[in-house]
This record gives structure tokens, sequence and C-alpha cells, in this order.
């Protein structure tokens, strides 16, 4: 295996997984629509297009020996924006590319939040219970993937946290980014409950386990996180990196209504195992922060839901705040 198309590989998950393919000897080219972007420059073949073109997908697609599928609208708030649009992208594109019989081998991102709320240690075998557009849409493509694609490998992320190239777009829409962030500045973290569970995972760490995956010819089902986290102990860890921060804890509940931690014992028994931490990315987002290396951090195109808020003209307010 060695041709490989990432569909939606400008993005927060594909930049360092195209450097680290690329780093590893395959021939890489990147699908993506600019959706966040104004230009790409990577030194990497590069094909603009939409998801939704299937005539063009229908050219290229029987070229590549692996398509590794991220092209997505994330997030709760982001796929409420236009839910058409959201099925259209997350499900329906997906669904075409199976039936097309074109793609030898899929590998799709699917998210954890497909469970929902559970207070059970979820494992792959757990019922699924998403609550929202976005991991109602990601599930429906994962199952129509596997119950119809013989070659195919679906990965469950945790929630992402961390800086991945040089290249892509940060997202400053994931709680640990986001409380970094306000950390870094001297804001307060307003910690509302904080005893809901999420499994995190460093966006780099999306790129080592598909290039294991690679080289192990790995299939089927997996969650791929690195640790699950309460999110008071997301602001405790930042507290102690950063230093002078306060941290204040409400027992008023917050809207997300997920709660969840997975086991990740089904991947780690292929032979990977994470390799960031929570802190390396708190690390990195704090130096970001502090070097000064973002000249605008209010722009919307930091969040999926304000950037796509902003396009369709609506007003958005900022759940962390």
């Amino acid at each position: 295996m060695n041709k490989i198309l990432i569909v939606g590989g400008a993005g927060y998950v594909g930049g360092y997984l195209t450097d680290l393919l690329q780093e590893n000897g395959y021939d890489v080219t990147v699908f993506d629509n600019l959706l966040y972007e104004t230009r790409f420059l990577k030194k990497v073949k590069f094909i603009r297009g939409d998801v939704r073109n299937k005539d063009l997908l229908e050219k290229i697609a029987s070229n590549y020996d692996c398509i590794v599928w991220l092209a997505a609208i994330v997030g709760d708030g982001a796929c409420e924006v236009n839910k058409k649009e959201t099925k259209e992208v997350n499900e329906d594109s997906l669904k075409w590319l199976v039936d097309s019989n074109l793609a030898k081998k899929i590998i799709f991102t699917s998210t954890c939040s497909v469970y929902g709320a559970c207070n059970e240690l979820i494992s792959e075998s757990s019922a699924a219970n998403p609550l929202s557009v976005y991991a109602k849409t990601k599930l429906a493509a994962e199952k129509y993937l596997i119950s119809n694609h013989s070659n195919c490998l679906v990965f469950r992320l945790g929630t992402l946290h961390g800086l991945g190239d040089l290249f892509s777009r940060i997202r400053l829409d994931l709680v640990a980014n986001v409380l970094t962030y306000k950390a870094t500045v001297g804001e307060k973290l307003t910690v509302f409950g904080g005893e809901q569970w999420r499994p995190l995972l460093h966006v780099r760490d999306v790129a080592t386990a598909i290039l294991h995956s690679f080289k192990n010819n790995t299939t089927g089902l997996y969650n791929l996180s690195e640790n699950n986290y309460k999110i008071h102990e997301i602001a405790d860890e930042i507290q102690s990196i950063i230093g002078k921060v306060e941290v204040e804890k409400t027992s008023k509940s917050f809207e997300d209504l997920r709660n969840y931690r997975v086991s990740n014992n089904k991947i780690l028994t292929t032979g990977w195992s994470p390799t960031y931490t929570l802190s390396c990315g708190i690390k990195d987002m704090k130096n970001l922060i502090e070097e000064n290396r973002i000249t605008d951090i209010s722009n919307p195109v930091y969040s999926n839901e304000a950037y796509l808020l902003t396009k369709s003209g609506e007003i958005y307010e900022d759940r962390f705040n």
C-alpha cells in the first residue's frame, strides 16, 4: 500500500497526517475544498474538490490504494447550522463512495460522541446513544461503511486537542485548547459541573494510529483516545502547567449533556499506544499564545461553529464564556 488519498487533508487532523505519511515514504494526495482556508501551500499533491462532487471523485478514487476519509462538518454546534448540508457531507458522501466500489480500502474517522451519555466504561461493543446531528450522521456513516465494505477501518476519536502541523488552522473550539487559551491570557476558567467524563486525544495521535494501521493492515472498529478525564481535571492540569490561574467550579449544569469514558484496550492490543499527552497539548497551546503567533484570536475561523454561522449571516454566542 503506497498511494494514499487524504480526503479533508488540509484540515486539523489531515495536516500532521500528511506530513507523517510522507515522512514514512507514502505517496500522498490531499483532496480538500478549503472551507476554512484561503490557500494551501504544503508541498504535497493537491486536488481541490468537494466530497459532494461525485463526478470528480469518480475519476480519481480508483487510483489510490487507500482513501482516508477525514472530510466532515465537525462538532455539535457546527452541524446544527445547516443540517441538510451536514447530512450530505458527513453521511451521504461516504455512502456514495462505498456504493461506487471504487475504493480499495477506506479509513474513516468517526467520533466517540456516538456514545452520548453513559456512566459505564464504554467499549466498541457498547450501545451507541447519539445525542446530536453530528453524532447521528457519523454513526450512520460508519455503520454503512462497516456493513458494505470488506476492507475498512473506523476510528471513533476522542475529543481532540493540541497542535498538528505548521500549516493547518488552529482550533479554539475544543475544550482543552480553549481553556488553555483563556488561562494563558489570564482569564478565569469557569468549569460547569466538572464531573463529566471525556476521552481526550492529541490531534497528532490520530496520525500515529493511522500510520500504525497501514504498517499492520489493521481493519475493524476502534475507539481511539489517550485517556479519560473529568472536565475539572483538564482545568486542574492547565492550572498546574500555567501557574496562576483562577478556576471557578460551579454546580450549574452545562448544556452539553455528553458524559462518557471509553476503553481503548482494543487498539492497544494491536501494538499502538499514544505518543502525546494532555500536558503536551497544553504546553504547545500555551507557547503559541504567549509568542503571539495568532494575530486575531477572535477571528471566527478558529471555531467551526462560529465560522459557519458567520458565513450564514447568523450571530455566534461563545458557549465557553
